[in-house]
């Protein structure tokens, strides 16, 4: 039985037309899963978070310190698979399976390869991470055991990553999401089993959650390789003359600018750590915890952009480019709309959500106070979200990534730097949400052009 998401999947590759509630629906159709999912990241970063918390702040301070490398070595690995993906995406769209699975099987082999480099780079610098962080005597240990562990699943991680982002691209939400729920739960039971049935405290919580990946990511190679009906390798494919180096090509002309993108961006929340360290062991758990618990707001726009990204994705090469741009704005709307409605909730009981993360007061009571600092960019903050989404669909990376840049390093670390004497931890908070109000801005001017669509890419498929 053909469900209704696949029945409006095939109106946007076969060219009929589709009505504004359609397209609404589709979105929806598509967005639940992928929010279903992040719920489920949400929520594991939650408990993970919540049991780390119960050994101390100092142990909550050692994992907040290295958050923010573990995000820049992890951004590495979705690069990687969206130089792949975007290219799968289009494919789809345009009715061309058999070109769909040689891209995933060529992309397999390489962000494998590339993630063991990187999983080595990490390797080696993480005995002096934690220094160069300007970590404190009581949180170097606990900090680098949890980082080393980190590098050793980064691989795994990848792999993941990249088979769940190649099912969202070929159409397919609900496997990845599934899956993802059912990473957070193993991720539960194997943190509570090494944390404190084998007492193995911060160290443990990185054992559990690379073993909850390693489960998660067995599972989608398997249902991509023989069980997906577009990606599906087990059945001979077409090869065609010179289609290896246009797929690389295309690859890295995706894949370049996201990473220089993932390390100035995720480089400044390095930097940030570094800004913010000084402050104090209350102020770094207080600001992890303030991210995690964040993260319920901006689930919903994360869920929309995977949508956006495939859907966009898809409409460009089946050569719908005013499809494209009504899919665009109908996802931005439904993202930042309800990143909005989150963030009022979250305002509202910032001090709640905060005590499910600590028994610390004064970490309770100054990351509240970071939360409803934040709430107030979440609009805006859901229409960077999606817009970006919407761009790399169309394989438009590089302007995003430098709008990502100036953003961050400009706006966001230059008020920090300026506002963290005055105001300490909420200075810095003050200074994001005004970056984040000023990057939605620039992206829904990006969106309103036309310039995103005209890529290389597109100009290759369409």
């Amino acid at each position: 039985m053909i469900s209704t998401k696949d029945t409006l999947l095939g109106k946007l590759r076969s060219g009929e037309p589709l009505r504004g509630a359609e397209l609404f629906k589709l979105i929806m159709l598509m967005s639940l899963p992928a929010i279903l999912a992040q719920l489920s990241m949400c929520l594991m970063s939650y408990i993970d978070a919540a049991m780390v918390g119960r050994l101390g702040s100092a142990q909550a301070a050692a994992v907040g310190l290295m958050s923010s490398s573990t995000w820049l070595f992890g951004s590495f690995c979705y690069g990687n698979s969206s130089g792949f993906t975007v290219q799968i995406a289009h494919r789809c769209g345009a009715g061309d399976y058999s070109g769909a699975k040689r891209i995933f099987r060529k992309g397999l082999f390489t962000v494998l390869g590339v993630s063991l480099f990187f999983a080595l780079i990490a390797l080696a610098i993480s005995g002096s991470l934690p220094h160069w962080l300007r970590g404190g005597p009581d949180i170097i240990d606990d900090a680098r055991a949890y980082f080393r562990i980190y590098t050793l699943f980064l691989p795994v991680f990848q792999l993941a990553v990249y088979c769940e982002s190649a099912l969202i691209a070929s159409g397919n939400m609900k496997v990845p999401s599934y899956t993802s729920v059912v990473m957070c739960v193993l991720d539960v039971v194997f943190n509570y089993f090494f944390i404190f049935k084998m007492g193995k405290g911060v160290a443990g919580a990185a054992l559990g959650t690379g073993l909850a990946e390693v489960c998660a990511g067995g599972f989608l190679l398997y249902y991509a390789c023989f069980r997906s009906s577009e990606l599906r390798q087990d059945l001979p494919v077409e090869k065609k003359e010179g289609d290896t180096r246009k797929i690389f090509d295309q690859a890295f002309g995706i894949t370049w600018p996201l990473w220089i993108q993932n390390l100035v961006s995720r480089g400044a929340y390095v930097a940030a750590t570094f800004i913010i360290a000084p402050l104090g062991t209350v102020a770094i758990a207080a600001n992890s915890f303030a991210i995690i618990a964040e993260g319920f707001c901006y689930l919903p726009g994360y869920g929309v952009q995977d949508a956006a990204t495939s859907l966009v994705g898809q409409s460009l090469g089946a050569g719908r480019k005013e499809l494209a741009r009504r899919l665009s704005w109908i996802a931005i709307a439904c993202g930042a709309g309800m990143m909005t409605l989150l963030a009022v909730l979250m305002y509202a009981f910032a001090p709640q959500i905060m005590a499910l993360l600590s028994q610390d007061p004064e970490v309770i009571a100054l990351g509240a106070r970071c939360l409803r600092i934040e709430a107030w960019a979440e609009l805006l903050f859901g229409v960077s979200i999606v817009g970006y989404g919407c761009c790399v669909g169309a394989g438009d990376t590089l302007v995003p990534s430098v709008i990502n840049f100036m953003s961050m390093w400009v706006i966001r670390l230059g008020l920090a730097l300026l506002l963290i004497p005055r105001f300490g931890l909420a200075g810095y908070w003050i200074g994001m949400a005004t970056e984040l109000c000023v990057k939605g801005i620039i992206f829904a001017i990006r969106v309103s052009g036309t310039r995103w669509m005209r890529t290389r890419l597109t100009a290759s498929t369409v």
